[in-house]
């Protein structure tokens, strides 16, 4: 599933231009409210094409290469070059999606180099407020590429980039039998299930996604 624009897909953290031509920033689709999105035709749907994501599988049951690895040929003999994986190409848009980030504000920096008759005068002159936003913009890019570099699995990947915000709670209860007792093994232990932890009124209770990546900093402007 995923958010559409027509037959588009438009993807999470990721930079886009919308229908009116506009570029949105990479961030926008996450900070955006329904009727945002509702205004721009922007839709949750599940796609049409294919029961897999192109970009993490060749297929719905071959995932794509993960890590660099050297390229061979059919009998295994290397052909003298890498075959780059999906955490070096992913890692590279993080930069991408930084320097989306960056670029409004380059002008900024700048000015004050321009304007000012050093390089201290310019760094004291510039804002704070930019100078944290950008440094945080730096720290978050180079944070997820450690995250992306931490993932063990290509699903796991995924989930890291593309995941929901939000998950239901679970814990961990008793299996119950059909007379309400509590179900136990051999050794009298309890078997025990994972469930979606409830409210007082019976709402699944959500709670952020530990599993995705770093969040960009919002633009102070």
């Amino acid at each position: 599933m995923g958010y559409y624009i027509g037959s588009r897909a438009i993807a999470l953290d990721v930079p886009f231009t919308d229908p009116d031509g506009v570029q949105r920033p990479a961030n926008w689709l996450r900070n955006s409210t329904a009727r945002d999105r509702e205004l721009l035709g922007i839709v949750w749907q599940q796609p049409t094409d294919s029961g897999y994501d192109q970009r993490f599988y060749w297929s719905p049951t071959l995932a794509k290469q993960l890590n660099d690895e050297p390229a061979v040929d059919e009998d295994g003999k290397e052909l003298g070059y890498t075959q780059t994986g999906l955490k070096t190409q992913w890692k590279a848009t993080q930069e991408q999606i930084a320097q989306s980030f960056l670029a409004p504000s380059d002008w900024r920096v700048v000015k004050e180099l321009e304007v000012n008759s050093s390089f201290a005068a310019a760094k004291t002159a510039f804002p704070t407020t930019w100078q944290t936003y950008r440094a945080a913009v730096r720290t978050s890019c180079n944070t997820r590429q450690t995250e992306i570099d931490a993932c063990t699995t290509v699903d796991e990947l995924k989930e890291l980039l593309f995941g929901s915000a939000t998950i239901a709670k679970t814990k961990e209860q008793q299996i119950t039998d059909k007379d309400g007792k509590g179900v136990v093994d051999d050794d009298g232990n309890a078997v025990m299930e994972t469930v979606n932890d409830l409210d007082s009124d019976g709402n699944i209770q959500m709670i952020a996604n530990p599993a995705i990546a770093t969040a960009w900093p919002a633009d102070p402007a």
